[in-house]
């Protein structure tokens, strides 16, 4: 959830380059976001998604929030494509749905992660994630 904190702090500053910024500066924060973004949902895409997937009560909420990331990509893209002149309503979509899949991870599955997964579970999470959650912060993995 840490790292959710530290990709919506890049979209604060992605606001404000599309507000006001060059091309160059919407770029670059662009990038920043897609530098916080892109290895965040690799790892939950190889790690917890994939364990949480094998019970089949997950697997439609799992595939949506994939498609999520899906979108929140193409939406950074087009962002990118535009540069100082992309369109506001771009940017607020992407900010809104950004914050809407966030708060679905952040109070949805990972709490019933926690209650659904067991010891032997999470170790299988760790040994699959890239970059164990938190590990780049310092952080302790998981709960689990």
């Amino acid at each position: 959830m840490a790292e959710h904190t530290d990709i919506i702090n890049a979209s604060g500053e992605l606001r404000r380059a599309c507000e006001g910024g060059s091309t160059p500066q919407v770029v670059a924060a662009v990038d920043r976001v897609e530098a916080l973004l892109h290895p965040h949902t690799r790892d939950e895409e190889t790690g917890l998604f994939a364990v949480l997937r094998r019970q089949e009560e997950f697997t439609d909420h799992i595939d949506s929030l994939c498609s999520e990331h899906t979108t929140l990509d193409a939406q950074l893209e087009a962002i990118r494509r535009a540069g100082a002149d992309v369109d506001p309503v771009l940017v607020d979509t992407f900010l809104h749905d950004l914050r809407h899949h966030i708060d679905r991870e952040d109070n949805g599955l990972f709490p019933a992660a926690a209650i659904a997964l067991d010891a032997p579970d999470w170790a299988e999470v760790d040994e699959a994630t890239p970059t164990p959650m938190g590990k780049a912060r310092g952080q302790a993995p998981h709960p689990g």
